[in-house]
């Protein structure tokens, strides 16, 4: 019995070890997994950016350390990761690029023209006040980001994020919508 217990001690551990080097290896490779409903949900690529980013493209970015990140992650908006500020990467889409002018009201509208799917709420699932950004212009090396899912937490209410916390495009490799 005791030879038993071992043996099957002994095939968890490697089994343990080998779950683990399997997500370091994934992890290395650039591989993400989303969990959230901003995107659809399943296994994500980061794949390197060899040009300008531009309005459209899908981003693996770092929300901002400070105020930003430790509000998303009090609220449980961010999971918890690798990014300076303590939070996991964020999947969202470029809106506008610096320059832009942002209006917020019930719904975005950049450069005067209105962003589909940007309204606004005033309050979050739980029923917690949902201060918007003020909107102004995109500063010189920040982004203006958004996802079309009504309860995202994107630039509407933090505002435009550093371009230094861009870690690449984002690419679905195995996903589906919930």
């Amino acid at each position: 019995m005791a030879v038993q217990r071992r043996r099957a001690s002994a095939i968890m551990a490697a089994g343990g070890v080998a779950m683990i080097a399997i997500a370091g290896i994934a992890w290395l490779g650039g591989l993400r997994l989303n969990l959230t409903p901003s995107e659809p949900l399943g296994l994500w690529r980061i794949v390197p950016i060899d040009r300008q980013v531009a309005a459209g493209d899908l981003l693996f970015v770092c929300p901002p350390p400070g105020p930003v990140s430790v509000f998303g992650l009090e609220r449980g908006y961010f999971r918890r990761g690798s990014c300076s500020g303590g939070a996991a990467p964020l999947i969202k889409t470029v809106v506008a690029l610096p320059g832009a002018h942002i209006e917020i009201g019930a719904a975005v509208m950049i450069d005067g023209v209105l962003l589909p799917r940007s309204r606004l709420s005033p309050v979050d699932g739980q029923g917690r006040p949902l201060p918007p950004w003020a909107g102004g212009v995109v500063p010189p090396g920040h982004l203006f980001l958004h996802s079309p899912f009504a309860g995202s937490y994107d630039s509407r209410y933090f505002g435009p994020v550093p371009q230094a916390g861009l870690l690449g495009l984002a690419r679905p490799l195995l996903t589906f919508d919930p």
